[in-house]
C-alpha cells in the first residue's frame, strides 16, 4: 500500500507543461504557391505592355528573395563591427564590391577599347565635403532606421511596422532630396574635384588600386572579429 501511494503522489505532482503539446504550424506552402501564381500573372501582364517591366519585376523579386532568404543588409555590415564585433557581413560585402568591381570595369574597359562612349560616366560626380557630410547624415539615419534602402525594403516586405514609417519618410526625403538638388549642385557638390581612376591610374592600374583597398579592408575587418573573439576567450 506504502508503495503504490507514493507512486500515486508522484504522479500527480507531474508538471501539466510536460503533458502539453505544441500548436501546429500552419501550412503556409498554399499560400506561397498562390502568390507566387499572382505575382507570375502580373509579371506576364506587365511584359505584354513592356518587356522591359516583366524584366524589372522578376529581378527585382529575385533580388528581394535573396537578400531576404541572406539577411544580407548594407547597415548591418557597417553597424556590426562596433555593436557586436562580428564582421561577417562586412566581408561579404567587400566580396560583393571586388565582384561587381571587376564586371563594371570590363564593361567599360571594353566599350573604351572599341572607341564607344563609356557607359554610367554620367554617375563620375565631383566629390567634396558635402559627400563625407551626406554619407555621415545618411549612415546615422539607416542605423537609426534599422535599414538602408535594401534593408527597408526587404523588411516591408517581412511586415514590420517600423520598416513602413521608415520607408514613408525615406520617400519624403528623396523627394526633398530631388526637388532641392539644383540648389545643392550649385552651391555645394560642384565645388569639388570629379575622381576617375582611369584617368588617374590608367585602366590596369585603376582595378588594380581598388581591388588593393578592397582587400586591406577584408584584411582589416579579418583582423577586427578575431582581436574581439580573443579579448572574449580571456574574460571567459
Amino acid at each position: 500500500m506504502g508503495e503504490s501511494e507514493n507512486a500515486s503522489s508522484t504522479i500527480k505532482r507531474t508538471p501539466r507543461s510536460t503533458t502539453r503539446t505544441r500548436k501546429k504550424k500552419k501550412n503556409q506552402i498554399p499560400a506561397g504557391m498562390a502568390v507566387g501564381i499572382v505575382l507570375i500573372i502580373l509579371g506576364v501582364t506587365a511584359g505584354l505592355h513592356n518587356p522591359r517591366l516583366a524584366l524589372f519585376w522578376f529581378t527585382g523579386i529575385v533580388f528581394g528573395f535573396i537578400l531576404q532568404r541572406s539577411r544580407f543588409c548594407f547597415t548591418a555590415s557597417m553597424r556590426d563591427p562596433s555593436l557586436t564585433g562580428s564582421t561577417s557581413l562586412t566581408r561579404a560585402v567587400l566580396i560583393a564590391f571586388a565582384i561587381t568591381s571587376l564586371g563594371f570595369w570590363a564593361i567599360k574597359y571594353g566599350a573604351h577599347l572599341q572607341g564607344m562612349p563609356i557607359p554610367g560616366q554620367s554617375y563620375v560626380v565631383p566629390v567634396s565635403l558635402a559627400t563625407a557630410a551626406g554619407a555621415f547624415m545618411f549612415g546615422i539615419g539607416m542605423v537609426i532606421a534599422g535599414g538602408c534602402a535594401s534593408g527597408t525594403l526587404m523588411r516591408v516586405g517581412e511586415g514590420f511596422i517600423m520598416q513602413i514609417l521608415s520607408l514613408t519618410f525615406f520617400i519624403i526625403g528623396s523627394l526633398w532630396g530631388a526637388h532641392d538638388f539644383g540648389w545643392w549642385t550649385l552651391h555645394a557638390i560642384s565645388n569639388g574635384k570629379a575622381l576617375f581612376l582611369p584617368d588617374l591610374f590608367g585602366w590596369g592600374g585603376s582595378i588594380a588600386v581598388q581591388l588593393l583597398i578592397i582587400a586591406l579592408l577584408f584584411i582589416a575587418a579579418d583582423k577586427w572579429e578575431h582581436k574581439n573573439d580573443d579579448k572574449e576567450e580571456v574574460k571567459e
